[in-house]
């Protein structure tokens, strides 16, 4: 097998694709967030700025997910065929609320009677909060495993998915990017409005530790393949430490009103998470719960390693031109929002 700089091509396909998914949790899981409290926020002038708060990132945010998306089709075609087919259901739902979602902050604004306003606020707070359940379920089936059989396909029935550990995954998913998404409105609001969105961020760092700690928990009973890697290799504690350093370490900066560094504790806080949930699968991508051998790895599931390199290849060409265009959008759009007659 090909290697570049000592490492086999699907392994740096597969650290490609976590960080690419890394990128889009942390950038969509604060619109996520803000989107989730968004019915808590009273009053129109208040709604409008909490959505001109996300209003010129969200869309540009979602781009980092269709590069994931591509990348995992390109780099691991068995996989995407696979989890694509098991998990249709959930991820046509996920994409039909993806559509409501945009739908509603672009036609909020459009009339100015109540009831429209207020349907399309219940329409994109619900579609964020489902956006935010199914990427943690979908997360929890992962983790957990699937019936898949000796072609890797799926052999259990679409409700499957709905299973008490799924569910615990997608709540503290959902909590993560609550605490993500109130942050970002601290940092982007002022006056009363801010005084409501730090009461709310409170609220949200409770609901994620407790809801972390309940998921960690019932991990480490019932899940014990998944710290397999971790308990071999001693070394590797060091990255479940660093994360509970940094989910410890926002309370604190928040306490004392540092909100800008409390953001990026709590992006970092998903990059360690999501850097543990590659440590525990690595190389299995999904777990076959009838046979470990019907599990699909990097290597049963990649591309050939012509395709791999040239795909690596231009990976490496066009992540940082990605990477300087949303840098360039959240340093123009720095700041508290300002009401204007082009907001939303």
């Amino acid at each position: 097998m090909e290697t570049f700089l000592g490492i086999d091509y699907p392994t740096w396909w597969f650290l490609v694709v976590g960080a690419l998914f890394s990128g889009y949790a942390i950038l969509d899981g604060f619109d996520l967030g803000a989107g989730a409290w968004h019915l808590f926020l009273k009053g129109d002038r208040n709604r409008r700025i909490a959505l001109n708060a996300v209003g010129p990132v969200w869309d540009g945010n979602e781009v980092w997910l269709v590069i994931g998306g591509g990348a995992l089709f390109a780099g691991f075609p068995v996989l995407y065929a696979s989890a694509f087919s098991a998990m249709y259901i959930p991820f046509m739902l996920f994409l039909v609320v993806l559509i409501f979602r945009a739908v509603s902050i672009e036609f909020r604004s459009k009339e100015k009677m109540y009831w429209w306003r207020q349907s399309w606020d219940v329409a994109y707070s619900l579609s964020s909060i489902m956006m935010a359940l199914l990427l943690g379920i979908v997360l929890g089936n992962v983790l957990q495993g699937m019936p898949l059989d000796a072609e890797h396909h799926f052999t259990g029935h679409w409700l499957d998915f709905i299973n008490p550990y799924a569910i615990m995954v997608g709540i503290t998913t959902l909590a993560l990017f609550m605490m993500h998404g109130a942050l970002y409105l601290a940092m982007k609001t002022e006056g009363q409005l801010f005084e409501k969105v730090n009461h709310l961020l409170r609220s949200a760092m409770i609901f994620f530790i407790v809801a972390y700690a309940i998921v960690t928990v019932y991990t480490l009973i019932y899940l014990p393949h998944l710290s397999d890697t971790i308990s071999e290799n001693t070394a590797l504690f060091v990255v479940p430490a660093l994360s509970m350093l940094s989910i410890a370490n926002i309370p604190r900066l928040v306490s004392k009103q540092k909100y800008v560094q409390a953001f990026l504790f709590s992006a970092l806080t998903m990059s360690f998470l999501l850097i543990l949930v590659a440590i525990e699968l690595y190389p299995v991508m999904i777990f076959s719960t009838i046979n470990p051998e019907y599990s699909i790895t990097i290597y049963n599931a990649a591309s050939s390693d012509k395709s791999l390199g040239i795909m690596l290849l231009m990976t490496i060409i066009g992540i940082p031109l990605v990477a300087i265009y949303t840098f360039f959008v959240y340093k123009t759009f720095w700041g508290k929002v300002k009401m204007d007659e082009t907001s939303y």
